[in-house]
């Protein structure tokens, strides 16, 4: 059954996502950060649903009737340089026949997110594309936030198989970066349904990144949670609903959780711990000697054993940042950082610009609450492997689409009913 209802959305949707390239988008978000297909146990668990999506896209390019057109904001050129730059390391990497494979999947990613930076011109288009982020995501939110009730937060939450979140890190960080594009869902959209629907997703999907026993994500809600507390117009209130409501959901988590959480201040008696450590030296170890880098797929005996303090205890990074040096160097870590910078930094200018407009206030919130996503991968980040993931460069594409649509349009702000209409929080 399930096999059946993912191949009606896939056909019921490609003649439009053919037309309209913000639709093929949208399609292929859907299928890469959730994999609906996984979710199924015939045919469809395996077949190239992501690749059709694509495909779709790439011809929507050249059929398509609507204006596309790529912008050149700050953030996008650095992550043009970042892509291009990628590439040539992966040709002076240690490994380059198994670095091309994962370069392959990187491009894919890439390539699409160009395609949203260029198909999403209107409000209707990014206010589409989040709610494709948040259901994607906020679906595994529901499910992992029951189970961590029911099974008493002894059991860990894990993500869909065969994706960027299977892993319980990956999925706990995941989480956290949409809660904020959950809130902001919430605080556009008038239907008092709509809103419980979208708070009780924010907090199962809480619940779910703590049932993920994830000391980074751990850190990440705590980063989040401070920085949704700044952007609060009553603090005091909120100050005392987050303290309380964190008091009740770290109160239910058993024993187990608690002692996991508690090695983040014992890190050198913890095993995982010292063996990031020693992955991020081995990082710095290779970007201090080789310009471009390792390229991808450099965690092997070999490399550990040139470049690693500790050559017998191998890790991958399991860090955005230490990853990006040890496979691209100092040079790919510059453009990678200036990604996430500029990104942020465009939406503290959307939020300048719109503070006082009452018209385009859903632009304020829309920017902060990306701000504050980007924290939380900042800030998750650090300890996972997530540099590549398509949700963060969703969060841009976000940013970016905003940032146009702000300067396209103006203080000439549609005049008629906006598809939604801020309320206060």
């Amino acid at each position: 059954m399930r096999d059946l209802l993912m191949v009606l959305i896939l056909f019921y949707v490609l003649p439009s996502a053919v037309r309209h390239t913000y639709v093929a988008v949208n399609l292929w978000t859907w299928i890469s950060i959730m994999n609906p297909h996984r979710l199924a146990y015939g045919f469809a668990h395996n077949a190239p649903f992501a690749a059709i999506a694509a495909a779709a896209a790439l011809i929507s390019l050249v059929v398509t009737k609507d204006k596309l057109e790529l912008p050149k904001a700050r953030p996008v050129i650095f992550l043009m340089l970042f892509v291009g730059w990628m590439c040539i390391t992966t040709a002076a990497s240690l490994y380059p026949t198994e670095s091309i494979v994962q370069l392959t999947k990187v491009l894919k990613i890439q390539i699409m997110t160009f395609v949203a930076l260029a198909a999403l011109k209107e409000r209707k288009h990014i206010e589409l594309f989040i709610w494709m982020n948040v259901i994607s995501i906020g679906f595994y939110g529901l499910k992992g936030g029951v189970f961590t009730i029911t099974s008493g937060g002894a059991q860990r939450v894990w993500g869909p198989p065969g994706g960027f979140i299977e892993g319980n890190n990956e999925l706990g960080a995941a989480l956290i970066i949409t809660i904020p594009l959950m809130n902001y869902l919430r605080l556009a959209f008038p239907n008092k349904w709509i809103k419980r629907g979208l708070l009780a997703m924010m907090l199962f999907s809480a619940i779910a990144a703590l049932g993920t026993q994830s000391r980074g994500a751990f850190l990440a809600i705590c980063a989040m949670g401070f920085a949704l507390w700044l952007r609060s117009d009553h603090k005091l209130l909120t100050g005392i609903f987050v303290a309380v409501l964190a008091a009740l959901l770290v109160g239910f988590m058993p024993s187990s959780w608690e002692n996991r959480m508690q090695t983040i201040n014992n890190y050198e008696a913890d095993g995982s711990a010292m063996g990031r450590i020693n992955a991020w030296q081995l990082a710095i170890n290779i970007a201090n000697h080789r310009l471009t880098g390792a390229g991808y797929e450099a965690y092997t005996p070999e490399t550990f054993a040139m470049y690693a303090p500790n050559p017998m205890d191998i890790h991958v990074a399991h860090s955005i940042y230490f990853s990006v040096l040890g496979e691209h160097g100092y040079i790919g870590l510059f453009l990678f950082l200036g990604v996430w910078l500029g990104a942020y930094s465009m939406a503290g200018r959307i939020r300048k610009e719109t503070k006082n407009d009452k018209e385009l206030f859903w632009l304020f919130h829309l920017a902060g609450m990306c701000q504050v996503s980007l924290i939380g991968y900042g800030v998750g980040g650090a300890f996972l492997s997530l540099a590549y993931f398509d949700l963060p460069y969703n969060i841009m594409v976000v940013v970016v689409s905003s940032w146009y649509w702000l300067k396209a349009h103006g203080k000439k702000a549609e005049s008629s009913t906006p598809s939604v209409a801020m309320q206060p929080s």
